[in-house]
């Protein structure tokens, strides 16, 4: 079973950062809130505290076949100017997967990693995108081993569409009923 490592970093949208780890984890998918930062506490955009499972420095990433990139602002500033995130999505887009949404998509866009893609992300990010990439907004876009989502309003199919690529419809279904969606 697949592995999801969710990054965390101060200024997150708390919707986008946590629906993901409770849909994965009702769907049995092996779920680790992983703050990029020095300390594993970390606080939304709203001012809600949490604390994450590991710090990326106890993390072994060899053992996660997903990095997640919520959305939020600051968030999404602070996980892109984190040259290690950066390199770390780099390389799961290049060799495993990689979800993001809301204004986290224009990190995949800055580093390069779009090309010859389709994407969404909130309104106004998608300038980072190549020419070509943007698909819209108010949806989800699974393109390959990357999935975008354009804003908290998506959080929910996002979350799901990561669990169908990882577990399957079966997974999909079940915490659909359970959710009672």
């Amino acid at each position: 079973m697949s592995a999801v490592a969710v990054l965390v970093a101060d200024g997150f949208e708390t919707i986008e950062c946590l629906t993901i780890v409770d849909v994965l984890r009702r769907g049995g998918v092996r779920v680790a809130l992983v703050s990029t930062m020095s300390t594993r506490d970390a606080v939304s955009s709203q001012q809600i505290g949490i604390v994450c499972d590991y710090t990326l420095d106890e993390v072994d990433f060899d053992e996660y076949d997903y990095i997640v990139l919520p959305g939020g602002l600051p968030g999404t500033t602070n996980l892109r100017r984190n040259q290690r995130v950066c390199d770390l999505v780099s390389e799961f887009a290049t060799t495993k997967h990689v979800a993001a949404i809301c204004a986290a998509p224009s990190i995949l866009g800055e580093l390069g990693l779009l090309v010859g893609r389709r994407a969404t992300c909130f309104p106004g990010f998608e300038k980072t995108f190549p020419a070509g990439t943007y698909a819209g907004g108010k949806t989800v876009v699974v393109d390959g081993n990357i999935i975008t989502a354009s804003a908290m309003g998506q959080a929910l199919p996002f979350a799901l569409a990561v669990l169908e690529d990882i577990a399957g419809k079966t997974a999909v279904a079940k915490v659909r009923e359970g959710i009672q969606l």
